[in-house]
């Protein structure tokens, strides 16, 4: 069950292969994804001393948040994976041209996980591809339809 989408993600990236991690969060930010305050989309992934890292990501504390607490919106959060997997990433990402990108946040078993993606940037005439593309899609829909009436 998804909590939040990377819609951006597959505008600006070619999506290679995809991966799930588990976030170290801390209590607020558990009840705050729960309650829909998190934002994914100008996050990135990066591997610092064999571990993958979360930045960017945008989680709005809840207004009955703890007083003893001061919570960060934006602070680094680590992923969790199998060290073998790490390593995997890591010669792939080290290719030229090659990143993270985290594409949703879902629970899985009662815990939140990531899933993050190796991806390929787009240039700017492959986005504009993309979307030349989708509406030739929609268009075809349309005429479709119109034609079965």
């Amino acid at each position: 069950m998804s909590i939040i989408d990377n819609k951006k993600a597959g505008f600006d990236y070619f999506i290679e292969e995809k991966y799930e991690a588990g976030i170290v969060l801390e209590g607020w930010e558990v009840k705050a994804i729960r309650d829909g305050r998190a934002q994914i989309k100008e996050s990135h992934i990066v591997v610092r001393n064999g571990e993958l890292w979360l930045l960017n990501a945008h989680i709005s504390p809840l207004n009955s948040a703890s007083t003893h607490v001061r919570p960060v919106n934006t602070r680094t959060r680590k992923l969790l994976m199998h060290k073998k997997e790490i390593n995997r990433l890591i010669g792939k990402v080290e290719q030229k041209g090659y990143s993270l990108v985290p594409l949703n946040l879902h629970y899985k078993n009662g815990r939140i996980k990531v899933d993050m993606a190796l991806a390929k940037g787009k240039k700017q005439h492959d986005k504009r591809d993309t979307l030349k593309d989708k509406d030739w899609k929609r268009e075809q829909e349309r005429l479709m339809k119109v034609h079965r009436t």
